[in-house]
């Protein structure tokens, strides 16, 4: 009893916090940052794992969608029926194909399909992680990357994310960076915090030129 109380405290300040844009205790994975391009940071991240689904839809409601799916997920929809930490940032990216155990076929051209990622705490691997129970999530390992990142607050909106993807591309163009794959979104706070507060990400990937 005095465990769930203090669960349930423990939850209680910590949607206080991140609605004020503070991420009490929120684990972010590991990474350094290496150089910087105006406002753009270059970080190195090193190897992590994440738990991934494919959804279809706009933007915004693929993230929704995605986001339940994976919060079934840490929150006891496994074979353990273990709750797993909430760490930031949620990942958004666009996907060109859906992963052979989801319940869906492979989308036809020109239907808008999102890999939506939660990255998994580093004191958990592959084999001590749960099995998820829902069939379209699933559990991969991400390899060390370089990301060019752009931060920026407010609401996540499609037009708001287009906008800094745009701006993150045009600033590397003269840079020492060459870009590798799409852009991909990050978002650290939950919809109900403040959005002056919010911490938003748009990256890509990055090689040396």
């Amino acid at each position: 009893m005095k465990s769930a109380v203090l669960g349930l405290g423990a939850a209680i300040l910590t949607t206080a916090c991140s609605t004020v844009g503070v991420r009490t205790g929120t684990e972010e994975p590991a990474w350094r940052e290496i150089a910087r391009v105006g406002e753009i940071e270059v970080r190195t991240y090193e190897p992590r794992i994440a738990a991934r689904t494919v959804v279809t839809g706009d933007s915004d409601a693929a993230r929704n969608a995605g986001f339940r799916k994976l919060a079934g997920y840490i929150f006891g929809a496994n074979s353990g029926r273990t709750s797993i930490a909430m760490t930031a940032p949620v990942a958004q990216a666009p996907s060109q194909t859906i992963a052979m155990t989801a319940p869906v076929a492979q989308a036809p051209s020109g239907t808008d399909l999102w890999a939506i990622e939660f990255f998994m705490p580093a004191e958990w691997t592959l084999e001590t992680l749960p099995v998820p129970r829902d069939p379209a999530v699933q559990l991969v390992e991400v390899p060390a990357e370089t990301f060019a990142v752009l931060r920026f607050s407010g609401v996540g909106s499609t037009r708001a994310v287009d906008s800094r993807k745009a701006t993150l591309l045009a600033g590397l163009t003269d840079s020492g960076w060459r870009t590798v794959g799409e852009p991909v979104a990050w978002f650290y706070d939950p919809p109900w915090s403040v959005p002056a507060l919010r911490r938003n990400e748009v990256a890509v990937r990055v090689e040396p030129r």
